[in-house]
């Protein structure tokens, strides 16, 4: 199998489930998940049993609709329980060092004797925001 084919799969199944799961009332699409149709077998996934039971009362519909949207014989139904993978917050993006900040970060670089220990100082005050203007 190439690359593109199972790309193309995927973006099947993910529109196929996006028709499957319009069917199903929100609190329950919210649940489960399409992950397979493959030799006329419909496999969801639910994030517990108790969705699955849910689920599984509204095959008749969704294996209705997986015949007429594929064009094939679409005649078992499976649900599998698994958490569905949780959903990463996208990363804070840390606040630009202020102008002050630097300045006293070069202020506090002048009175240190380490070399090593003061270029690390200058290095962190360099970090600053655009709007740094020197002082006179």
């Amino acid at each position: 199998m190439t690359v593109d084919t199972i790309a193309a799969r995927a973006r099947a199944l993910d529109r196929l489930d996006g028709k499957l799961r319009h069917l199903l009332p929100d609190t329950l699409a919210r649940e489960c998940h399409l992950a397979d149709l493959r030799n006329g077998r419909l496999v969801f996934i639910a994030t517990s049993s108790t969705w699955a039971t849910r689920l599984r009362l509204h095959q008749d519909k969704l294996l209705t609709e997986a015949r007429t949207a594929t064009g094939s014989a679409v005649e078992l139904f499976a649900v599998k329980v698994a958490p569905l993978p949780p959903v990463l917050p996208e990363p804070t993006r840390a606040k630009p060092l202020s102008a002050t900040a630097a300045n006293h970060l070069r202020s506090a670089a002048k009175t240190i004797s380490d070399p090593e220990l003061q270029a690390l100082y200058l290095q962190l005050a360099s970090l600053a925001s655009s709007d740094y203007f020197p002082e006179t």
